[in-house]
């Protein structure tokens, strides 16, 4: 076992029986480096990530590629999920230095963390001649390759302070308010150039759920009623609950579509993916009263119960792609497997409606299930979908990634207890105080909050600024539905403290607390990407702790659908 033996992470507890000699992301593995004058090597990915395991299973579950990387490197192994500051600088470096990013990812860099070669996926060959390479120019060239890392240290610190003051708009209220209808019209038209009419979504394959798009693009209907807003939005989310990307048999997506018409998946499925989704389809009810998105709002919500909930009561991270080894494996189906099941006639039937063919719409003539049109006879598709259930339940699941994530939960807390209200469903509620009782009780240090916990301990790493939002807002979305007082004190705790530590002086929000590690650049994103930047989510939840108390969990439908919008959660007050 290596020095990953001890991390709580699951995904670096994969690699601790590597032969590769990795470090955890500590001072002394860089000292280390420095000491044996070597590189060090940083590896980025996550439990989930399918690329990540076949690297690990073709180079660093390898005896010959383990030896060349402990004689020429320091090797790090870094849980994106964990340090998602350790994550974001160094992609940034990636996308700077290769033009694209992804996981796993591969970073050289000097003791000194500059980094000067950077990459995502190696195959075996390519990686053990990358290692060599390496290895030569930090004997042959050391002048050229240091020069090299603090000229992109540098470059990429001098461009993040750069975004930074680009970011700083005007500070009058109506310029202000000119420039956000400005930009917000602008952004809608640049959308609809994009959109993909036929199939939903925007731009080509891979086709990745565009949760916070969608979000922007009601918010926008709602306050201007611009129907091409709500056409899009309307478009996407349906072509996304009847293709392969949406669970048919139990609810939940998976972390995006390989092709056009989201049909096939890549398996994974995330906490914060289907938090964000449940939100929407939410809000996409409460705009339309569509049966659809109430469902997969609903169902959605029950998934992250039902598959998520760990022991402590939190919600779990990630599920992996792979099972026995395979890609997909517990999901997919073929008709002689339905007809196992079902028996002839409702085998016949399912395949009709679920999309199941001889030929396959997957490899090996498997087939992800579809639901392209609802069933003509309503009572034999839910004993059906109920029967396939049961009989996958049998199969071997996929690996959970048990770790809570603060920031994710509290994304999933909003969602549960916003559904909860709507729909009547006061399980979906508990689900949400359970969670919020786990990040108040072992997350929450006095004014600190602990990014993650496994097994109900605190990890040892500070939260970032997504996480401090997520959750104060989380606890003000339960003070408004419960009525219960203990939440909203808390929720003004972590934005005081998130104020303090994180902000720039000048109403921006730096991603990292000012008293934590110091990296090559301190990371500001204001841009969302498949998560709120931590940015916006503070924006909702200052505005979510500011708005007035808005009912309790007492609310009917009817008067839910007078309130709905009084300031619960950034899905509202942030409208």
């Amino acid at each position: 076992m290596n020095r990953l033996k001890d991390s709580t992470s699951p995904y670096l507890l994969q690699h601790a029986d590597n032969p590769v000699d990795w470090w955890p992301w500590t001072e002394a593995a860089f000292e280390e480096a420095a000491r044996r004058d070597v590189p060090v090597l940083l590896s980025v990915g996550y439990a989930a990530c399918h690329w990540c395991h076949v690297m690990a299973h073709e180079s660093f579950e390898d005896p010959a590629t383990a030896a060349l990387l402990n004689e020429h490197a320091v090797a790090i192994k870094v849980d994106r999920e964990e340090r998602p500051d350790v994550d974001s600088v160094y992609m940034t470096a990636t996308q700077a230095m290769t033009g694209q990013g992804g996981w796993p990812m591969t970073v050289f860099m000097t003791p000194d963390k500059e980094p000067f070669f950077a990459g995502t996926y190696l195959p075996r060959d390519r990686f053990q001649q990358l290692i060599l390479g390496v290895a030569q120019a930090w004997r042959e060239q050391r002048d050229g390759v240091t020069d090299q890392a603090r000229h992109v240290a540098t470059a990429l610190a001098e461009n993040a302070a750069a975004v930074s003051r680009a970011l700083r708009g005007p500070t009058s209220k109506k310029d202000t308010e000119t420039r956000f209808r400005d930009v917000t019209r602008a952004s809608v038209s640049s959308l609809e150039r994009d959109y993909d009419p036929p199939e939903g979504g925007f731009g080509r394959a891979p086709k990745f759920p565009p949760s916070m798009v969608l979000e922007f693009l009601l918010r926008h209907h709602r306050r201007t009623q611009d129907p091409v807003a709500l056409r899009m939005a309307e478009g996407t989310c349906e072509a996304m609950a009847r293709g392969g990307i949406y669970d048919q048999l139990l609810g939940g997506f998976a972390r995006y579509s390989t092709d056009n018409a989201w049909v096939v998946p890549h398996f994974e499925k995330m906490l914060y993916d289907n938090a964000l989704l449940a939100r929407v389809y939410l809000n996409l009810w409460r705009a339309t009263g569509s049966e659809l998105a109430r469902r997969v709002a609903l169902e959605t919500c029950t998934w992250m119960v039902h598959d998520m909930r760990t022991p402590a009561g939190g919600l779990a991270a990630s599920l992996d792609a792979d099972t026995e080894g395979e890609e997909g494996k517990f999901y997919v189906w073929r008709p002689a497997e339905l007809t196992a099941v079902l028996g002839p006639e409702d085998g016949a039937f399912a395949a009709q409606v679920f999309g199941v063919t001889q030929a396959g719409t997957f490899e090996h003539g498997a087939s992800v299930l579809q639901r392209r049109v609802d069933p003509d006879d309503p009572e034999r598709f839910t004993r059906v979908q109920r029967a396939l259930l049961a009989a996958r339940e049998q199969r071997v699941h996929p690996g959970q990634d048990d770790k809570v994530v603060a920031a994710w939960n509290g994304l999933a807390i909003s969602a549960l207890a916003e559904c909860s209200l709507a729909f009547g469903q006061p399980h979906l509620l508990q689900a949400a105080r359970d969670a919020a009782s786990l990040l108040a009780e072992v997350h929450l240090k006095g004014t600190k909050l602990i990014r993650t916990s496994r097994g109900g301990y605190a990890g040892d790493t500070d939260g970032v600024l997504e996480d401090y939002a997520c959750v104060a807002e989380a606890f003000a979305v339960l003070s408004g539905i419960t009525g219960d007082g203990q939440w909203l004190p808390l929720a003004g705790r972590l934005l005081d403290t998130a104020l303090g530590a994180f902000g720039d002086g000048d109403g921006g929000f730096y991603d990292t607390a000012a008293d934590g590690e110091s990296l090559i650049f301190r990371p500001a994103d204001a841009a969302d990407n498949a998560t709120p930047s931590g940015t916006f989510a503070m924006a909702g939840a200052l505005l979510s702790h500011a708005a007035p108390e808005h009912g309790d969990a007492e609310h009917s439908d009817a008067e839910h659908s007078d309130a709905e919008h009084s300031g619960a959660g950034r899905g509202d007050a942030g409208a």
